[in-house]
């Protein structure tokens, strides 16, 4: 099976797919907002193809308030028949539970870590068996491979682009011109606000 690199650059890929994995795919993410809805996303693809689930990426931003953590958390029993009414979305009932479930525990992960962001890097680094390991103590509808492609989609887990893909080559070489932020770094600068 060719690689997500090889199958964009076949030609054969839906230009959607090419969009992603030239544009966000192992790029680095920080907003809660995009993280979340990676999360939602890699949950939803569970079983399908990722082409179905970029084909209703604007439905679900849509009908999950443009993924905002705390909109999401405060859904209630209307709000989950209103989703598995919504053809523009994959309607699948422990899907959505869990999209709404996962909002409340980012904003318990908010209050104590900051972030998500913050949360991930608390973690790092960290082999996947354990980020997998802690996402199912932590989150809802999470194996490993919703795990690991949420890792590698947003920058926390290597291996996203090929060694020889023109996206991963552009992407390491920004990771190697920026020199790596220290904890002090990070502690002084934020004292200083």
């Amino acid at each position: 099976m060719p690689s997500y690199c090889e199958f964009v650059a076949s030609g054969r890929a839906h230009p959607l797919h090419v969009a992603y994995h030239d544009n966000e795919y192992g790029f680095a993410v920080r907003e809660d907002s995009v993280l979340f809805e990676r999360l939602i996303l890699e949950i939803n693809q569970a079983g399908l193809s990722w082409e179905t689930v970029l084909k209703k990426r604007e439905g679900f931003r849509q009908a999950y308030s443009a993924f905002d953590v705390d909109a999401v958390a405060a859904y209630g029993e209307e709000d989950v028949a209103r989703l598995l009414a919504d053809p523009g979305i994959i309607r699948n009932r422990l899907k959505v539970a869990a999209a709404i479930e996962n909002g409340r525990k980012l904003i318990a992960i908010r209050e104590e870590h900051g972030s998500f962001a913050n949360w991930l890097d608390a973690h790092r680094p960290m082999p996947k068996e354990d980020w997998v390991k802690l996402f199912k103590q932590t989150f809802r509808f999470t194996g490993g491979e919703i795990v690991g492609e949420f890792l590698m989609s947003t920058g926390y887990l290597p291996g996203a682009h090929d060694l020889d893909c023109p996206v991963g080559i552009r992407l390491r070489e920004d990771v190697s011109e920026k020199p790596p932020a220290s904890a002090s770094a990070v502690l002084s600068s934020s004292s200083s606000l």
